[in-house]
């Protein structure tokens, strides 16, 4: 059967790699391809971007020992010089952007939570036998050295020259690729969108345009344990309100967020940046279409936590799309052991003679065609839009005028003919919004799931902080 390409509506990770010191954010090919959109989070990039590729100890030569151990994790260790590094390399960024500092101790524990949070996902991925290969994480790297303008042999130096060391680079990239491979397979491709589901989404839609604008978000969360007491809920919710009267009355969001936020954004300053109005964490779009720029929502409630959103900026969206469509047909013959290439061709050759010379294009293509899903319709591909075939045989139908008939091609799929009965402009508006929507609904989700998921290896794991 003729193959299509992955469309807007595949299940697929991708993957943002690290933004730092002028480095433009990119998205990995999808090996494993908004669209995995791998969704990666930069910051998170940024935090590992210089940490040391393995823990390591350190002896001297008496064998003394260097390090020690920040915490334990499970049957890992965070050291306290991953730790002192990061707090380092967090507090120069939060300098060099302008934000004001946090209190020390509260900076080393979101730290300190993150690499903790870090170290029981590797070791997930690590039992579940997730491993980023070099051939994957080198088209990483070459997609990052592409973005920025060079070539991948110059990248080490050029990030030698920011103060980077290549090897830590390489390995936190491969470890920030591992990461989002994991919460592909244990979140995403878990979550259920049921066509009813899109169906009330795409209503909703529709009676609240708003939501097809674009909004700038800053987030804190208030997290509650997963089977949480009445007193930790009551604490939980004392804090939160504190916190949104704080932001409400113009405390810096941002700091808030660094210092209150047990979301992994924290360290970010609650930034979620601009996402669409679908985009938009599910549980937060009620909230952020009745705020107008620079308003914070009162707490919100939710499995993981209390939420608090913050309305930066606002802006608007053109939402139609026009394409022009193609309706073929086509025959499609296979080689076999018996049957060689040239034979093949040469049988295709006879068969458009055929219908040239009168016969029915549909008849041979019900009689003759290998392509099991079109052949009962005549070799009939109905209306398709751009990019739906391989390229072969996209090129090969661009070349045709209407009813023209193509000489034989080779594609992966073996030999065709095929005949462009006529093309059309089409507002693919709805269809987009439709695909669209999936991919949203299904986006929407993740943040939360995520929360909650990363929450249930929190408290799953055995740790033993040690300083």
């Amino acid at each position: 059967m003729l193959s299509s390409r992955r469309q807007f509506g595949d299940t697929q990770p991708a993957i943002k790699a690290a933004k730092f010191l002028g480095f433009s954010e990119i998205n990995m090919a999808p090996s494993v391809q908004r669209n995995l959109t791998f969704l990666a989070s930069t910051c998170l990039a940024m935090l590992v971007a210089t940490s040391p590729a393995l823990a390591q100890r350190s002896l001297s030569d008496r064998g003394t020992m260097l390090d020690r151990v920040a915490a334990v994790v499970n049957d890992g260790v965070v050291l306290a010089s991953e730790l002192e590094e990061q707090v380092q390399v967090i507090a120069g960024r939060l300098q060099s952007q302008g934000l004001e500092m946090p209190p020390p101790g509260v900076l080393r524990q979101q730290i300190l939570d993150r690499l903790i949070l870090q170290e029981i996902q590797m070791q997930r991925a690590q039992r579940a036998g997730i491993r980023i290969g070099d051939e994957s994480l080198n088209q990483a790297l070459a997609d990052v050295a592409q973005r920025n303008g060079i070539a991948l042999v110059q990248f080490p130096s050029t990030l030698a020259q920011q103060g980077i060391d290549y090897i830590s680079y390489r390995e936190s990239v491969r470890r920030e690729m591992t990461l989002q491979v994991l919460r592909q397979r244990d979140v995403i491709q878990r979550i259920n969108v049921s066509p009813r589901e899109l169906q009330q989404f795409l209503e909703k839609q529709k009676s609240r345009p708003s939501e097809l604008n674009e909004y700038n978000l800053s987030h804190i969360l208030i997290a509650v344990p997963q089977e949480a007491t009445s007193a930790q809920l009551d604490q939980a919710e004392s804090r939160a309100q504190n916190v949104f009267q704080r932001a409400r009355s113009g405390e810096d969001f941002t700091k808030l967020a660094i210092a209150f936020s047990n979301s992994q954004t924290a360290l970010e300053g609650g930034a979620l940046g601009w996402r669409r109005g679908p985009e938009i964490p599910t549980v937060l779009a009620d909230l952020v279409v009745n705020l107008k720029p620079g308003e914070v929502s009162e707490p919100l409630r939710t499995p993981s936590g209390y939420h608090i959103v913050r309305l930066n900026e606002i802006r608007g969206a053109d939402q139609q799309v026009v394409i022009e469509q193609t309706h073929a047909r086509h025959i499609l013959l296979k080689p076999t052991e018996i049957q060689d290439d040239a034979t093949v061709q040469q049988r295709l050759i006879d068969v458009r003679d055929r219908i040239l010379k009168g016969e029915d294009f549909s008849v041979l293509a019900k009689t003759l065609s290998d392509d099991p899903g079109s052949a009962v319709d005549g070799g009939d591909l109905g209306w398709t839009a751009p990019g739906t075939f391989v390229p072969e045989f996209d090129a090969a139908l661009g070349r045709l005028t209407p009813n023209e008939i193509s000489e034989p091609f080779r594609t992966q799929f073996g030999w065709h003919i095929v005949q462009l009965l006529e093309r059309r402009q089409f507002d693919n508006t709805e269809e987009l919004r439709r695909q669209r929507a999936f991919m949203q609904l299904r986006e929407s989700k993740a943040d939360e799931e995520t929360e909650l998921w990363l929450r249930r290896l929190r408290d799953e794991a055995y740790v033993d902080i040690k300083s």
